[in-house]
This record gives C-alpha cells, sequence and structure tokens, in this order.
C-alpha cells in the first residue's frame, strides 16, 4: 500500500514486479532480444535471457573524437526552426542547416541523471530515481566502457560540483575520468552562479582537455554537462542582447551564444577536422506533473555536427536518447560488444519507431502514434496522440501488442539491471 510506495521512494527505486502489471520474464525477455536484434549484430549467448550481442559493422573503424554537449533543459520548442518566434537561437538554427539534424527525438525524463542515464548505458527509464543516483551503479557495459576499450580517453566534464547527484562518482566507476567546478584554476573562471560556472568557462576548460588528449596522442571522448540554462538565468553581461537574470530567454540565448563560441574555438584547433561534436538536451525545460506525461514536454533537438565527416542531413524518425550512443557507435563503424537496449537509427534496417518519456512513478511507451503508460498500481492505459500538439485520446480496449512491447523494454530492462547482465565481466 502507501507505506510501501513511501519505502521505495526513500530507497531510489520501485519494485517494477511488485508495483506494475508484469508478464512472463522468458517471454518478455525474448520479445526484448526480437526487439533489439540488428542485421550487423549476433548475439553471444543464443539461448541466453540477456541482449548481450557482438555489433560488427562492415569496413573499418573510424577513431574520431566525439564531444558531447549536453544542454541544460534545451527543449526543441526554443528553436526557430521548431517554430519560436523569439530569435533565441541562433546559432543552433544554423547549426540545424550544418549538422545531422534529428527533428523527433524524445527525453526519457525530467531530470538531468535521467538524461545522463539514457545517454551513458543506452537503457530506457525504471520506475524510481536514475541509475546515477543509485547504489552499486559500477561497472556497466556504457558508451564510457566501449570508448575505452578503443583508447579513447574519455572525461566526464561539468560546470559545477560533481558530488550533485552523484555524477562524479557514477563516471568514475564507468569508464571515464571526472572533471568538475574544483578543478577550475582561478584564472579558467570568469563567472559562476549556484550552479557553477558559466557555459563559456565550461566549454573553454573542455577545449584545453581536448588539447591535452591530443597532445597525448590519444583520441578523446568528453561529456560536457552545461548549467547556465537553469535558474536563476545569470551569465556574463554584454554578451547577448538580454540582460542577465531576467528568465529564459535569455539562458537559452546565452546557451546558444556559448555553443557557437566553443564551436568557432574548436575550429582553430588541429583536431577539430577529426572531431564528431553532438548537441542534445538533458531533458525538456518544462517539467511533467507527476501523474502525468505530456508528450510535447519531452520533446528535445539532436546535432551531430563534423562538417570535414558527416553530411547534412534533416533525420526525422521517431528516437528516444537512448538511441543516441548505438547510432554514434555506427557512425564510427564501431565493432564492439553491446549490452544497450537503443539501436542505430540509421541503419538499412526497417527502424521500429518508438520512444520512452517518464517521470518518477509513470512510464510512458511511444510507438507510432499510440502512447502506452504504466503506472504504480499496476495501471495500463493506452492513449492515441496527436505528434503536431500531442493531444492524447484514450484508446480502449486494451492493446495488447503494445503492452506486450512496452513490457519487453521496461520490464526486460528491469530483469537485466537486477540481474546484473549489462555489467562488465571482471
Amino acid at each position: 500500500g502507501i507505506y510501501c510506495l513511501f519505502s521505495a521512494f526513500r530507497n531510489n527505486e520501485l519494485d517494477f514486479n511488485k508495483f506494475y502489471v508484469t508478464r512472463d520474464d522468458k517471454a518478455v525477455l525474448a520479445k526484448l532480444r526480437e526487439l533489439v536484434k540488428e542485421k550487423n549484430s549476433s548475439f553471444v549467448k543464443p539461448d541466453d535471457l540477456s541482449v548481450t550481442r557482438v555489433i560488427q559493422p562492415e569496413g573499418a573503424e573510424k577513431h574520431l573524437n566525439v564531444v558531447m554537449i549536453v544542454e541544460e533543459s534545451l527543449s526543441a520548442d526554443f528553436m526557430t526552426t521548431f517554430g519560436n518566434d523569439k530569435k533565441i537561437t541562433p546559432n543552433l538554427d544554423k547549426l540545424a542547416t550544418e549538422s545531422l539534424f534529428f527533428t523527433h527525438l524524445y527525453a526519457t525524463g525530467t531530470r538531468t541523471v535521467r538524461g545522463l542515464e539514457a545517454l551513458t548505458l543506452s537503457i530506457p527509464p525504471l520506475p524510481g530515481t536514475s541509475i546515477v543516483k543509485r547504489p552499486k551503479n559500477e561497472n556497466f557495459v556504457s558508451w564510457g566502457s566501449v570508448m575505452k576499450e578503443k583508447g579513447y580517453d574519455n572525461k566526464f566534464i561539468y560546470a559545477g560540483h560533481g558530488y550533485f547527484d552523484n555524477m562524479n562518482y557514477f563516471y568514475a566507476n564507468n569508464g571515464f575520468a571526472t572533471i568538475d567546478r574544483t578543478n577550475f584554476a582561478k584564472d579558467e573562471i570568469t563567472f559562476t552562479n549556484a550552479w557553477g560556472v558559466c557555459d563559456e568557462d565550461l566549454f573553454l576548460k573542455a577545449i584545453k582537455e581536448a588539447d591535452l588528449s591530443h597532445a597525448a596522442r590519444k583520441p578523446f571522448f568528453s561529456v560536457v554537462m552545461t548549467t547556465s540554462n537553469h535558474r536563476p538565468f545569470t551569465y556574463p553581461e554584454g554578451k547577448i542582447d538580454i540582460p542577465s537574470h531576467t528568465g529564459r530567454a535569455g539562458g537559452v540565448k546565452y546557451a546558444d551564444y556559448a555553443i557557437g563560441r566553443l564551436l568557432a574555438e574548436s575550429k582553430k584547433k588541429p583536431w577539430f577536422k577529426d572531431t564528431i561534436f553532438i548537441i542534445v538536451a538533458d531533458h525538456c525545460a518544462g517539467v511533467a506533473a507527476k501523474l502525468a506525461l505530456p508528450i510535447k514536454n519531452y520533446e528535445i533537438p539532436l546535432f551531430i555536427y563534423a562538417p570535414d565527416r558527416i553530411k547534412p542531413q534533416v533525420v526525422d524518425r521517431m528516437m528516444s536518447q537512448i538511441d543516441i550512443a548505438p547510432t554514434v557507435l555506427g557512425l564510427l563503424n564501431m565493432k564492439y560488444t553491446s549490452a544497450f537496449v537503443g539501436k542505430d537509427v540509421l541503419t538499412k534496417d526497417s527502424w521500429n519507431e518508438r520512444a520512452f518519456i517518464s517521470t518518477y512513478q509513470k512510464i510512458g511507451y511511444i510507438h507510432d502514434d499510440k502512447l502506452m503508460v504504466l503506472g504504480p498500481k499496476k495501471e495500463a492505459d493506452y492513449f492515441s496522440y496527436v505528434r503536431k500538439d500531442g493531444a492524447t485520446t484514450v484508446l480502449k480496449p486494451p492493446q495488447d501488442d503494445l503492452l506486450m512491447e512496452s513490457l519487453a523494454y521496461i520490464q526486460g530492462t528491469n530483469y537485466i539491471y537486477k540481474n546484473r547482465l549489462n555489467r562488465l565481466s571482471k
């Protein structure tokens, strides 16, 4: 009852099998294996319950540098490209025409650590808090572990204090060196607020770290987490035409300005031509109500930018944050052992368009124009939705295929997590 739910909240997770609709584990995991299978993959153990598989593309690997900018609260609807008329994203609007630009991406949740979980581990959201904040979250098969095995210099670079939300611990124990507010020298900081150094200072630090890796002749993989587009929306004066501390529009425009400066400064570097820049949000600015899953509040943009390496193109396939790691690894033509639930959305396979959204208690599974919502009192609610405005309509009777797919992803991932089937072997 209520006490059990309260106890579960205190322990950071909700027992899926206790609180949610379930089906037989073996049937669910068999379905999950079917859903993650790709032409260029083969399961390590054909009769196993895990999704561990070898991804083996044709052709040579490309050990390009990867810099992923995780932008605080960058909703798609801030951009002119998505219909905003405030003209607060001039750099991103220009970048949209120069990048692989993904226009149908959903964040998995409403918190930074939920986004980082999806991006790093390539798994859908589980009930409760992000794995980043949970105990015993070491040694996952992660984007970091794949890159580390390929000889990359992995760094998690954060504008604030990395003990917040357990971020430094998680990254340090999943293949990354960690650099945060405490690692900035005095002369590297021009502006700071309660959340951390401003985005420009953060990006200049990330460039310095890239220089160090390049000098050591190592390819680098940097995950760079920003904070400027967050209340109180303060930033250095004189950079944009909106005064600091006046609201969200200024926070967005300053974040956009800083991205423009990051790319301009990076272009001066010898490593630029061999670097892929990824720009994606951790989550949207609008936080969803606890008992509702408004689809429009989860739409975020994604840019993959490497002007010497990747041709600009607009990709409008529905996808999730969990698909970004396998998609970028696909662009790099990497052969690797994967326990990811996400897939490469650019493969020639027929892409099964789906995404995941969540709050602490509710998990949403989006497939085509349908939304399935699982709740902690064994609820399973079905809706159709309209992409343009997010309007939903209740669907009756129950959609058994939709339920089984959603359980394959969520119950299946929960089983894999609980049984440590996506951890590195010692």
